[in-house]
């Protein structure tokens, strides 16, 4: 449900912590401050960073990148296993801290969210004053920094985010927007990647000027619905509104081995403990999320040891869908799928694995069905309360 000012102008806050696991392990360990530190796996893992500081990033270390590869940047780098636990209760504080202000968050993930104050009075209704306080109270109840930014939109919020790191807060007043928005990089726009960069740049398209100069019409028929959609962002226009919860669609689970495997027993050895996780995850989401949902699709990914990825997947049988959740059918019946997608899989392809993962799909429109049906019932889940 949108909800706008009476002048129907939004008051978004984007809050993005900086190298938020990084900074965690930090204040845990005040040893480490001033040295470059990274999140992943050790070099020897094949693992990819989840984050890296300020320190690190000078040595053009960042996150995504090979373990390997950032210790060949930095070699005095200091990387630490990622915990995940520990982050997502660091998140839970920050929320608490978000709540104070509004119930219209949307996590984009555990360390950044976007926030509609609109109708917030706090402040005399200013957003940027809130912002300020929220980045506050972050700082006291965690011991960490976050960044802001101020719009009146999200795609503009979360580019303002990103201009004062860190520990910075950018604001974007609608007054402010043709000017702000005009000297933007075409790779500010969500969307906008490596491949579809390079063929702007093709066309003589580097900024958010060059966009509007050349025209709706050419981007249409240049770039399709690509086109469109940064036509659109490059006049500073988003009227997406703050969702609280988008619908899951998947859930699933993956593990890259330390080592290529071939031997299928060893690797069946390795879906039976993915499936145990997954199943745990699994409840847990029902449970506490969406009770309504119901996997309609079973799916076994493997990536070979040259990097090729193959998916095979596998409709559960209709008539079955709604019978499956006492808990000891549905694992049974994974197993049973799973098991048999994997062997499909290796008939298919019977080189060294590198990774294995698996999951279901939901059936979203179903599940919005089932929702509406239940909205009494389901009161009483994290989810109806929004």
């Amino acid at each position: 449900m949108e909800t706008q000012s009476p002048n129907n102008i939004r008051k978004i806050i984007h809050v993005d912590m900086d190298c938020f696991y990084a900074a965690v392990e930090i204040r845990d360990n005040p040893t480490l401050k001033g040295k470059p530190v990274a999140i992943g796996g050790p070099p020897d893992s094949r693992s990819v960073l989840c984050t890296a500081n300020y320190e690190a990033r000078k040595y053009g270390v960042r996150a995504a990148i090979s373990s390997a590869m950032a210790v060949k940047l930095c070699p005095e780098l200091i990387l630490i296993r990622p915990n995940f636990y520990k982050y997502k209760e660091v998140s839970e504080q920050i929320h608490k801290v978000f709540r104070q202000f509004t119930d219209l968050i949307e996590p984009l993930s555990l360390d950044e969210a976007y926030l509609d104050v609109t109708q917030n009075r706090d402040f005399d209704g200013l957003a940027t004053p809130i912002a300020k306080e929220i980045k506050r109270l972050i700082t006291k109840e965690t011991g960490l920094t976050a960044s802001a930014g101020v719009a009146p939109n999200k795609f503009l919020a979360k580019v303002a985010s990103d201009w004062n790191k860190p520990n910075g807060i950018f604001v974007v007043p609608p007054e402010k927007i043709e000017e702000f928005v005009l000297q933007l990089p075409l790779q500010k726009i969500p969307g906008v990647g490596k491949v579809t960069l390079e063929k702007l740049h093709q066309h003589h398209l580097k900024t958010c000027a060059d966009v509007l100069n050349i025209g709706h019409q050419y981007m249409s028929d240049h770039f399709g619905k690509m086109g469109r959609h940064i036509h659109i962002r490059s006049q500073g226009i988003d009227d997406r509104p703050v969702t609280i919860e988008y619908p899951r669609k998947s859930l699933s689970i993956e593990n890259t081995f330390s080592r290529d495997i071939s031997d299928d027993k060893e690797l069946l050895d390795e879906v039976d403990e993915l499936i145990e996780d997954w199943f745990s995850r699994l409840i847990r989401y029902k449970e506490r999320k969406n009770p309504s949902s119901h996997p309609y699709k079973f799916f076994i990914k493997i990536k070979t040891f040259d990097f090729q990825t193959h998916t095979v997947e596998q409709i559960l049988p209709e008539d079955i869908i709604h019978e499956i959740w006492n808990k000891e059918n549905l694992s049974n019946l994974a197993k049973e799928f799973f098991h048999q997608l994997f062997r499909q899989s290796r008939e298919r392809n019977n080189a060294p694995l590198r990774l294995i993962g698996l999951g279901c799909r939901f059936n979203v429109k179903e599940t919005r069905k089932e929702k509406n049906r239940q909205l009494n019932f389901l009161e009483k889940f994290e989810e109806s309360k929004v």
